[in-house]
This record gives structure tokens, C-alpha cells and sequence, in this order.
């Protein structure tokens, strides 16, 4: 099992409007391969594959490649987080 090192920095930057309180978030590396993803995860590439196939994991394809599309997954979180 060979050892991996992120260097991916995430931020999150409040933003307040007169009516609401908005999150933006800034990603460097907005999609990532399923293998890479499982990797920081700590699920298995199965795992990974059957929450892509169930929805739980919003993903997008480029070409014949399926990609776990972290930002959508961030914005979902940062949603569905109370972050008052």
C-alpha cells in the first residue's frame, strides 16, 4: 500500500446579503478520479462505486472516465450544515 499526500487546500469564505448568509467554497481540485477519492476517504473503490450508482455521491463523466465531483459534495454539505 504506497502512502499519498494531499497538498489540496479547502476554504470557505462567508459571503452576507441583506436577506440571507451564503457559503462560498474554493476547491483546488473540483473532481477527482473514484481511486483517489477512496484513497482520502478511506471507503474502498467498491464502496465508492455503489454510493456513485445509489446517488449518494454526485459524480460527473468526462470521455469514458466517471469523476466524484467533490465541489457538488462540498456545496451539499455546506447546505445541509448549521454553520449559525
Amino acid at each position: 500500500m504506497k502512502h499519498v499526500h494531499s497538498n489540496v487546500y479547502n476554504s470557505v469564505t462567508e459571503c452576507k446579503t441583506v436577506d440571507e448568509q451564503k457559503h462560498v467554497i474554493l476547491i483546488a481540485t473540483p473532481v477527482m478520479t473514484q481511486e483517489r477519492f477512496s484513497q482520502l476517504s478511506g471507503l474502498t473503490e467498491g464502496q465508492v462505486r455503489g454510493q456513485i450508482e445509489k446517488g449518494h455521491l454526485p459524480s460527473l463523466k468526462i470521455g469514458r472516465v466517471r469523476l466524484v465531483n467533490v465541489a457538488a459534495l462540498s456545496q451539499d454539505a455546506l447546505d445541509k450544515e448549521d454553520f449559525q
